[in-house]
C-alpha cells in the first residue's frame, strides 16, 4: 500500500524534472561478499550444544547427555550467512541492493535441529528437583543448574536466574501467581539456557505499572531473558503486561503448553529467533504479536513455525521477522494491520486465515543480505483485506507460488516489484479461480512508459491530453532525445528490464495481467 504513495511522489517529481530539463542518475551499488564462516555466525548457546554433540571425549555434562539438549546446532543465519549478493548495479526494483530470488532455505536454516530433545519433553524430570514457594516482597534467586518446582501466590516478587554460562535451569511452574508493579515476574540474567515448564495447572504472571530498568538493561517484559529460553509443559500460562509479554535476547522457543498473552507492546519478542512446534496461543497485542529482531544486527531475527494454534489480534503486525519467516504447519488466525511480514516469507504448509487492513502478507527489505520474497509452496491460505488501498500479497521484490490453496478477497490481490510466477496450486480471487497472476500496480523506476505516463494536470492516466515535456509516453507527446520510442531508455547502469521502462502508476481501473510466460520473458 505504501508503494502507491511513493510512486505518486516519484512520478510528480520526475514530471517536474522532465519539464525543467533536469535529470537524475541512479547511484551504482557495490556487490558485497557474504561471509560463510559458520562458526562466527552461530549463536553462543547453539554452538555450545553443537560442540557437545560433535565431541566424542565424554566431556559433555551428564544432564545434557540425558536430556538430549546437546543436539542443538548452530543456525547458519545468525550473523549474516545468507546467499544472495547485490543485484545489478545495486538495484533490483525493490529498494534493496540484494537480488530478490528464490532460495534453498535448507542450506541456511537447520530445520532438523530447531528443537532439542529436552525442548520437546513436556514433563520435567523431578527426581532431583528442589521445591520453592513464593512469598510477597521477596525475590527468589537461582544460581545453580537444576530443576526447580515453584508454587504459590505473591506480589512484588521476581524469580531471578543468575547462574554460570554453562548452566541449564528448568523452572517448573506449578500453580504460580505473581503480580508486580514495575519489574518482571521472571528475569533471566545469566545462564546457558532456561526452560519454563508448566505442570497441569493454571499460572498467571502480571506487571501492572510502568517497568523500571535494571541498570542499563531495559527490563520491559513480564518474562525477560538475556539468554535462550524454551517454553513447554501441559498447563496454562497467562501473561498480562503494560509493555512486552515475553522478551528473549537470543532464541525463544515453544514446544507445548497453553498461553494467553495480553500486552501493550509486543506479545513475544526475540533477538535471534522465535521457534514454535506446538502449543496453543491466544494473543491480544497493541503492537506485534510475534516479533523477531536484533536492533544492532539486521542479519538475525527469524521466525519458524511448524505447529501449534494461534488466535492473534494485533494492532500492528501479527508475525514479523527481520530475515526469514517460515511456516511449515500449524493453524494461524490473524487479525492485524499486516498479518505476516518479513524479508523472505516462505509458506510450505499449515492453515492460515488472515484479515488485514494494510497488507495481508508483506515481504519488505528489513535485512541487508537478502532480497524481499514471498514464496508459497503449500498450505491453505484465506486472506480477506479491509477496504481501501490494501494488498493481499505484497512483495517488494519477487512473488513465487508453486503450490497450496489461496483464497483471496481483496480489491488488490497481488503487488510485486520484480517478478511473479504461478506454477502450481490454486488461487481464487473474489470468488473466481485464476490461472495467472494479476498485478494491482507495477513499481516503476524509469520514465513514464506504456499506460503509466503523466497526463495533464499531473493525472496518472497516460492515455489522453498532452504529456509533460519529455514524457516517454508511447501514445502521445515527443520522447526526449535518446529515449526509446515505446518505453524510454532506463537510467544508466540499470539492468532490470522488469521494473524499469514501464514506470508510473497504472490507473486503478487498468490492471495488468502478468502470465507466467510474460513474467519469465521480462525477467530474462
Amino acid at each position: 500500500m505504501k508503494k502507491r504513495k511513493q510512486v505518486l511522489a516519484i512520478l510528480l517529481l520526475s514530471a517536474a524534472l522532465a519539464a525543467t530539463g533536469c535529470s537524475t542518475t541512479l547511484a551504482s551499488g557495490t556487490s558485497s561478499e557474504v561471509s560463510q564462516d559458520s562458526e562466527s555466525s552461530a549463536d553462543v548457546s547453539a554452538s555450545s550444544d553443537l560442540d557437545q554433540n560433535q565431541s566424542a571425549d565424554g566431556n559433555a555434562s551428564e544432564e545434557a547427555n540425558a536430556s538430549g539438549d546437546n543436539n542443538e546446532t548452530a543456525d547458519a543465519q545468525a550473523n549474516g550467512q545468507f546467499p544472495g549478493g547485490a543485484g545489478p548495479q545495486g538495484f533490483n526494483g525493490s529498494g534493496s541492493s540484494v537480488a530478490s530470488t528464490a532460495l534453498d532455505l535448507t542450506t541456511i536454516l537447520d530445520f532438523e535441529n530447531m528443537f532439542s530433545d529436552r525442548d520437546l519433553e513436556q514433563e520435567a524430570d523431578l527426581s532431583e528437583a528442589q521445591n520453592l514457594t513464593l512469598e510477597s516482597g521477596k525475590d527468589i534467586t537461582i544460581t545453580e543448574e537444576g530443576v526447580y518446582v515453584i508454587s504459590g501466590t505473591a506480589t512484588d516478587c521476581t524469580i531471578i536466574v543468575e547462574a554460570d554460562d554453562t548452566a541449564k535451569v528448568q523452572l517448573v511452574l506449578d500453580g504460580v501467581s505473581i503480580t508486580n508493579t514495575d519489574f518482571p515476574a521472571i528475569y533471566v540474567k545469566n545462564a546457558d539456557k532456561v526452560f519454563v515448564t508448566t505442570t497441569s495447572s493454571s499460572n498467571t504472571l502480571t506487571v501492572s505499572g510502568t517497568f523500571t530498568a535494571d541498570g542499563e538493561t531495559n527490563t520491559d517484559a513480564v518474562i525477560f531473558s538475556k539468554d535462550d529460553i524454551t517454553f513447554n509443559g501441559t498447563g496454562t500460562l497467562s501473561i498480562s503486561s503494560t509493555a512486552n509479554g515475553i522478551t528473549g535476547k537470543n532464541d525463544v522457543k515453544f514446544t507445548g503448553g497453553t498461553y494467553t498473552i495480553t500486552s501493550a507492546e509486543d506479545a513475544i519478542e526475540a533477538g535471534d529467533s522465535i521457534r514454535v512446534c506446538d502449543g496453543s496461543f491466544t494473543i491480544k497485542s497493541e503492537k506485534d504479536a510475534l516479533h523477531s529482531e536484533d536492533s544492532d544486527d539486521d542479519t538475525t531475527g527469524y521466525v519458524y513455525i511448524s505447529g501449534g494454534s494461534f488466535d492473534i489480534d494485533a494492532a500492528d503486525d501479527g508475525i514479523q521477522a527481520t530475515t526469514y519467516l517460515v511456516i511449515d504447519g500449524g493453524t494461524i488466525d490473524v487479525n492485524a494491520a499486516e498479518a505476516l511480514e518479513g524479508t523472505y516469507i516462505q509458506i510450505n504448509d499449515g492453515t492460515i486465515n488472515i484479515y488485514a487492513t494494510d497488507d495481508g502478507i508483506n515481504a519488505s527489505t528489513k535485512c541487508s543480505t537478502i532480497g524481499p520474497v514471498i514464496e508459497i509452496t503449500g498450505g491453505d491460505l484465506t486472506i480477506e483485506m479491509g477496504s481501501g488501498d490494501t494488498d493481499a500479497l505484497d512483495a517488494n521484490g519477487a512473488l513465487y507460488i508453486t503450490g497450496g490453496n489461496i483464497d483471496i478477497t481483496a480489491q488488490f490481490a497481488f503487488d510485486y516489484d520484480t517478478e511473479a510466477t504461478f506454477t502450481g496450486g490454486t488461487i481464487t480471487v473474489n470468488g473466481e479461480e485464476v490461472t495467472e497472476i494479476t498485478e494491482s500496480m507495477m513499481m516503476g523506476g524509469g520514465g513514464f512508459g506504456g499506460r503509466g505516463g503523466m497526463g495533464p494536470q499531473g493525472q496518472m492516466n497516460g492515455q489522453g491530453g498532452t504529456p509533460p515535456q519529455g514524457d516517454m509516453n508511447s501514445q502521445g507527446g515527443t520522447p526526449p532525445e535518446g529515449s526509446d520510442q515505446q518505453f524510454g531508455t532506463p537510467p544508466q547502469d540499470n539492468q532490470n528490464g522488469q521494473t524499469m521502462g514501464r514506470g508510473g502508476k497504472f490507473n486503478q481501473n487498468q490492471q495488468t495481467t502478468q502470465s507466467q510466460e510474460s513474467t519469465e520473458q521480462a525477467s530474462n
